[in-house]
């Protein structure tokens, strides 16, 4: 029996008779991480790792029917062995390893192999079939240390401040924006959006510690964040009250700031190549790492990196899925 089934509401595990990160409605969702993309709400039930669950509670309901699990935990789902190992690529994600008669899948979800400080480090699960993203799926995409990454942005506030500038950092609210505050808790306050710090808070609630903050609105007079470090999410990139804060200069962390230089991003100041996803060298090592048979390309570069996998002798596949990019996703805030 074929243990994996792409279909229309997301991967299927046959015998299991659960969906991983299915994007329609379904009994039973196993849940790799808690990007909207990946978490999506109307499912009957969900299975996640103990650390995604506040996440999910806080981006889709209290309530929800969430079961969650340790990382290496096992569990039998209708004679399957289920359990979720670690990704590295935000808090709680976990790679989905299913065991059926001898025969391993595990679907990863998103990924990364370096390790934030943050995020539990990525572990290779060793399988017969793999599926893996490719959002950063070409060889000109590799990430510099993240202690590099670091000083660059502190370097940059720094300079900002010698001229009299105030820091603006646009990172998304659930991954990056805790990374960017964890980079820059030594140079001062930080001052984040609401949406930023309502996952902060599910970071928290598990025990992970974060630098101290200062929640903002920025409806409010904002001749008092003249000069200090400020986080913000995407969605407010264009909006009306951002452009009125004083003095200001941001700056776009993504990786994707790899090859877009700032202006063409946005008219931004200045970017940094900053992901929770896996470079082209993370990539080829985790996969190679599994030792898989077979290996299934999902959301990014999927023709490109799937074709040089065949190219180098590990079998690969394209599937397409409804997984969207977190490092361009825009939220919606209910308030600026």
């Amino acid at each position: 029996m074929k243990l994996l089934k792409f279909t229309s509401k997301g991967i299927y595990c046959v015998p299991g008779k659960f969906y991983i990160d299915p994007w329609r409605r379904v009994d039973l969702a196993v849940i790799t991480h808690g990007h909207a993309d990946h978490a999506r709400s109307g499912m009957k039930k969900y299975l996640c790792h103990h650390f995604t669950k506040p996440i999910l509670y806080s981006r889709i309901g209290r309530n929800i029917e969430c079961e969650s699990v340790a990382y290496g935990e096992v569990i039998n789902i209708n004679g399957v062995k289920v359990s979720l190992h670690p990704a590295g690529h935000i808090i709680g994600s976990a790679q989905i390893r299913m065991e059926y008669k001898g025969y391993v899948s595990v679907i990863s979800g998103d990924y990364k192999i370096q390790d934030d400080g943050l995020s539990t480090p990525f572990e290779a699960v060793k399988c017969n079939e793999f599926v893996t993203e490719s959002t950063f799926g070409l060889p000109i995409y590799n990430w510099l240390y993240v202690e590099e990454q670091e000083n660059q942005m502190k370097n940059w506030v720094e300079q900002n401040r010698k001229n009299g500038k105030t820091s603006v950092f646009i990172g998304y609210s659930l991954g990056k924006s805790q990374r960017i505050m964890k980079a820059l808790e030594d140079l001062g306050e930080l001052n984040v959006h609401y949406s930023i710090a309502k996952l902060n808070e599910a970071y928290e609630s598990v025990g992970v510690k974060l630098p101290d903050y200062t929640t903002i609105d920025l409806r409010d007079d904002k001749k008092h964040l003249d000069g200090k470090i400020i986080l913000l999410p995407p969605a407010l990139v264009d909006n009306p009250a951002m452009k009125k804060i004083p003095n200001m200069a941001y700056a776009i962390c993504s990786g994707w700031m790899q090859i877009r230089g700032a202006r063409r991003w946005r008219s931004a100041d200045a970017g940094f190549a900053i992901s929770d996803h896996a470079d082209w060298q993370g990539l080829l090592t985790a996969i190679k790492a599994t030792e898989a048979e077979k290996v299934y390309v999902t959301h990014g570069q999927t023709a490109v990196f799937s074709k040089y996998l065949n190219e180098i002798g590990i079998q690969s596949e394209e599937v397409k899925t409804e997984y969207g990019d977190d490092e361009e996703k825009t939220e919606i805030d209910e308030s600026i």
